[in-house]
């Protein structure tokens, strides 16, 4: 499926830090056989936040990822720029990404990551780390061919596999 890969940093906007975890997480969508459409880097700014995210949907993207604002430092707002955007919000994505590593890393519950649906699109938000990237690629990997299907207007399957 096309998807969009947005890192929210402003470390890795100014150049100032390497977008290791945009990059890694454009590198597993791709081992799963989804092709990256849209690759955008911007500053943790609400304004610049939306605008990817609107721009991403507009350019074809049925699965939206962001990567990095989804924790609790006064910078930290992509949460606040993604939930008005959803016309359905799927809290169990990120409840599920939250608890994932909740037993090796504690602080993982400190994640403020939203999903939902934007359009014909699924988006979710997911942390700016690495480590975060895989834990919610190990996540979303089974799941999301089935849930941009049903936004789709699909029938549901069995089991809901992929």
């Amino acid at each position: 499926m096309n998807a969009a890969v947005i890192t929210c940093s402003n470390r890795s906007a100014s150049g100032d830090r390497p977008d290791e975890s945009g990059e890694l997480l454009t590198a597993l969508l791709m081992e799963h056989g989804h092709q990256v459409v849209f690759r955008r880097v911007v500053a943790d700014e609400v304004a610049a936040i939306r605008d990817a995210v609107r721009t991403a949907v507009e350019d074809g993207a049925r699965l939206v990822l962001t990567t990095g604002g989804t924790g609790i430092t006064p910078t930290d707002v992509t949460p606040e720029a993604v939930r008005p955007l959803l016309d359905k919000e799927v809290p169990g994505i990120a409840e599920t990404l939250r608890l994932a590593a909740r037993d090796r890393i504690p602080t993982s519950v400190l994640s403020r990551g939203v999903a939902g649906v934007v359009g014909r699109s699924l988006v979710v938000t997911l942390p700016g780390s690495p480590g975060g990237v895989r834990d919610a690629m190990a996540v979303l990997a089974p799941l999301v061919q089935h849930a941009v299907d049903q936004i789709g207007g699909g029938d549901h399957r069995p089991g809901g596999g992929v």
